[in-house]
């Protein structure tokens, strides 16, 4: 039974609230009056209760809704681990007493994963967008600036090659095969593993390719056909694997193992078309030195991962999602967004002004970004809305006008408090995580996000109101 907070408190809450009165982070007195906002605990209760149907009214009493929230928040404010989290606010009586738990029993750390799961990215916006609302409430931003950027946060994954991306897809479906083999016994095809073979033509291929002087390339490609060659005998193994546990030649008379099975069989037809389309761009790629196959994945377990290059020198390419970062006075960010697909970022000034205009009821009279969210489209469109003081430089001007209005004062400043976003976005990927996402897939990309700027935002927010406190 799912609760929205703790009904009654033991002796031992008020004895831990007593202790750590004057211990606590400076942040974390006016964090903690803003996470008992009642709309922000009722959105966690919602999102905890729809887990099963019946989570209202039955079952045994769960962690409250409150409870929950501050876990998770104080996991990415600290940019822990599930387990690290689960230790460190047994241990530690301030975090019991930021957390809620108090006295009781810390929850372990499966069950915490659990509930980040519950979370899902539409929940975790609506809690951003209230508390970007108390902040408004409360003088720690207004809304007369607004600063934009974009950053790449990565997705957990090795560097892709063609070679270990096939080598990763011989050994799944090789794993996978050999559980169906587990539990279906002889019956049907049998499985004959090639990963021994595999794993030598990737020692080989590495080999060439570290060999000192020219690249042997009539040698790669040999090594490259036999990789490809036992990929496809895997491949179609699989596939066999797999029909045969749709027309039944392999199943097992225990129900829980027959769904086990059905499982196996799904996992199968996901990674097949995966490990197929990897052989497609190796062919292209060694055979015919096509490096943009269509269709072009670099990680068989996170598809979705893009190459991106943001013209760094000491990382020229970044695999992961683009995710804009939209911020007002006191570093407060008002606005994020984990694009499916990269944008253009001339695309996003316009919209970002809009969103800027809706959260905070009213038009920035200062924007500021970076040279490639210029064009002469947006800064007449921008104007037109009622923006006065426009800090975004065009690099490639001729225009002794343009040149002489981006030396004068106020340009200059508002530069100036554009590279705040820089220091923002590196706060949020060394403090908070977002240089590499540990939940998986799309949506694990975006709840990881939404979680480390709320974290970021609690934090920050806090400290403006304290601030506030003491003037």
């Amino acid at each position: 039974m799912i609760e929205m907070r703790r009904a009654q408190l033991s002796f031992g809450d008020g004895l831990i609230a007593g202790e750590v009165s004057d211990l606590r982070e400076d942040w974390m007195k006016h964090a903690d009056q803003m996470l008992a906002d009642e709309q922000i605990v009722a959105a966690v209760y919602e999102a905890l209760a729809k887990r099963h149907p019946n989570s209202r009214r039955r079952g045994r009493r769960g962690a409250p809704a409150e409870m929950v929230l501050r876990l998770l928040i104080l996991k990415h404010v600290r940019n822990w681990s599930y387990e690290v989290l689960e230790r460190e606010v047994r241990a530690n009586l301030v975090y019991r007493d930021f957390t809620r738990v108090g006295g009781a029993k810390t929850p372990d750390a499966k069950t915490m994963g659990r509930w980040g799961v519950a979370l899902g990215p539409g929940m975790l916006k609506l809690i951003h967008e209230r508390m970007v609302k108390i902040a408004q409430d409360a003088g720690v931003t207004a809304g007369r600036r607004m600063r934009v950027d974009t950053t790449v946060v990565e997705t957990d994954i090795h560097h892709p090659t063609d070679s270990t991306l096939l080598g990763d897809g011989v050994r799944v479906l090789t794993r996978t095969m050999r559980k169906i083999t587990e539990i279906a016994g002889a019956a049907g095809a049998k499985l004959r593993d090639r990963s021994r073979s595999v794993k030598r033509r990737l020692l080989e291929i590495v080999r060439i390719a570290r060999a000192k002087g020219p690249l042997n390339q009539e040698k790669l490609k040999q090594r490259y056909r036999r990789l490809l060659d036992a990929t496809s005998r895997v491949v179609g193994q699989a596939k066999r694997f797999s029909e045969e546990i749709a027309q039944g030649v392999k199943r097992s008379a225990d129900i829980l193992q027959r769904i086990a099975l059905e499982g196996l069989r799904q996992e199968l037809d996901t990674m097949l078309p995966r490990v197929r389309q990897v052989m497609r761009q190796t062919r292209a790629r060694i055979f015919h030195g096509d490096t943009r196959a269509e269709g072009k994945i670099l990680s068989l377990f996170e598809p979705s991962t893009e190459i991106i290059r943001k013209g760094k020198a000491g990382k020229p390419n970044e695999f992961g999602k683009i995710v804009k970062l939209q911020e007002a006075e006191n570093q407060i960010v008002i606005d994020y967004e984990v694009y499916d697909q990269r944008p253009n970022d001339s695309d996003l000034l316009i919209a970002a002004i809009e969103i800027h205009q809706a959260r905070l009821g009213r038009t920035p009279r200062l924007v500021a970004a970076d040279a490639g969210f210029y064009s002469a489209k947006n800064e007449a469109a921008a104007k037109a809305m009622g923006v006065k003081r426009i800090c975004i430089p065009n690099r490639s001007t001729k225009s002794p006008e343009r040149k002489r209005e981006q030396k004068k004062r106020w340009f200059r400043n508002g530069q100036k408090w554009r590279t705040g976003c820089e220091g923002r976005i590196s706060v949020v990927k060394r403090r908070h995580g977002l240089d590499r996402c540990r939940y998986k897939g799309d949506i694990g990309m975006k709840r990881w996000v939404g979680l480390g700027i709320i974290a970021d935002n609690v934090v920050n927010i806090g400290r403006a109101m304290g601030k506030q406190s003491i003037g």
